[in-house]
């Protein structure tokens, strides 16, 4: 039987407080090319775009399973020119990893005003938000 594994609401909002927490003065890594098979797979050879800071409380209360990220510090220099992919969630110290997303202008995990990041430039996130599997 295929997997169909579904979280209850108090589950999936405990899920959610728990990777926020994890997130916690964490770092987003903006990479190009495609996203490796799991968060654990090493990156290989995608370019880090970019490199961002979340707040020391990086997300506020779920709400049905979703979190939202708070304030998130800019890069203000892009490392490498590129097209943003996807980005790795790293937790504060910068060894954990933590989770692998989408990167889009709207509609997805991380949402950027423009995914054509350009060395030098600044690099900011205009939302992020991460949901819980609900039944």
């Amino acid at each position: 039987m295929a997997h169909a594994l579904k979280l209850a609401a108090a589950t999936a909002g405990a899920a959610a407080v728990a990777v926020g927490a994890l997130c916690n003065s964490g770092t987003i890594k903006i990479y190009d090319g495609e996203q490796p098979a799991t968060a654990d797979t090493a990156v290989d050879a995608q370019h880090l775009l970019a490199t961002l800071t979340f707040d020391a409380t990086a997300f506020g209360s779920p709400t049905g399973g979703v979190i939202t990220a708070a304030a998130i510090t800019k890069d203000s220099a892009a490392d490498y020119t590129g097209t943003a992919a996807w980005f790795r969630v790293l937790a504060s110290g910068g060894s954990t990893k933590v989770l692998d997303g989408s990167v889009g202008t709207t509609g997805c995990d991380l949402n950027v005003a423009t995914v054509s990041f350009v060395a030098g430039a600044e690099i900011s996130i205009t939302s992020m938000t991460i949901t819980m599997p609900l039944a």
